[in-house]
């Protein structure tokens, strides 16, 4: 007899995506996960499209991943996607030394890091029937 499978973490209404050990420090890739943070897919996959920093390129993978995860896995709609969460976390670090003057050695910490990002269907807004713009005067 198999395992059985372990219940979903996730609503149903939301998608993730994960990318273990990418070779930039936590606190770089925080920077662009911030970037990305409550937007619309469309709009984080654009500012991932343009942004200088290097890693951005593989966010915008993950967030693609993502948004591929929801079309395909679970049949939300891609228009109305947002992104919900975009968590960094540590991973290992590769220790390097560095040749310093008269024999001594300087340590060279080179950081890994991961992120998981999950996008979630954003609700319909009902329209409101029956409300008016009301302009309150000063008078």
């Amino acid at each position: 007899m198999g395992k059985s499978s372990r219940p979903r973490r996730l609503a149903e209404t939301d998608a993730e995506a994960i990318i273990r050990n990418l070779r930039v420090s936590p606190r770089k890739l925080n920077l662009v996960a911030g970037l990305i943070r409550d937007l619309p897919a469309a709009e984080a996959v654009a500012r991932l499209t343009f942004s200088r920093r290097r890693i951005a390129e593989s966010v915008r993978k993950a967030l693609e991943s993502a948004i591929a995860n929801a079309e395909n896995n679970h049949q939300l709609e891609v228009d109305r996607l947002v992104v919900k969460y975009a968590e960094v976390g540590r991973a290992s670090v590769m220790r390097r030394f560095h040749a310093r003057g008269r024999g001594r050695a300087a340590r060279v910490e080179k950081w890994f890091s991961h992120i998981r990002i999950v996008v979630s269907e954003r609700a319909r807004a009902a329209p409101d029937a029956g409300e008016k713009n009301t302009v309150q005067g000063a008078g």
